[in-house]
């Protein structure tokens, strides 16, 4: 996993096998796998809350990486509720949201992920995989 700092062109969705992860099946860590949209290579991802991911922040902040008309036009994030903008303008599920940068294994082509993982209610941590998206 990497951070993404120069502006990309997002181009197709890849299928994520598992995207919600409720509770005790995100630790010590959310382990899924999405098909690579070139190859059809399948690709493992690991995610470890608290450790994995970048503030989606960094994707939208002046525009540098993508902009928030293009996050939303891909549904890869949502505006947030009023009582939660403390976590940002875009999230997914009004709850902390991450990016990552990954390659595939096989053609290396670049896919960028988006996810969000908190405590949407008492005693209810989730962590939901918004997406895994081929850019270039």
């Amino acid at each position: 996993m990497y951070s993404i700092s120069e502006k990309i062109s997002i181009t197709e969705k890849a299928s994520v096998e598992k995207s919600t992860f409720i509770n005790d099946e995100a630790l010590p860590s959310a382990v899924t796998a999405f098909n690579c949209c070139h190859c059809g290579n399948k690709n493992t991802i690991t995610i470890i809350p608290y450790e994995s991911g970048f503030p989606i922040l960094q994707l939208y902040h002046e525009d540098k990486v993508l902009s928030k008309d293009e996050l939303l036009n891909h549904k890869i994030a949502n505006g947030t509720s009023q009582r939660m903008l403390h976590f940002g303008e875009l999230t997914v599920n009004d709850l902390p949201t991450l990016y990552f940068g990954t390659d595939c294994t096989s053609c290396h082509s670049k896919y960028i992920g988006i996810f969000s993982y908190g405590e949407k209610q008492p005693g209810l941590m989730i962590l939901t995989i918004s997406g895994v998206w081929k850019y270039e």
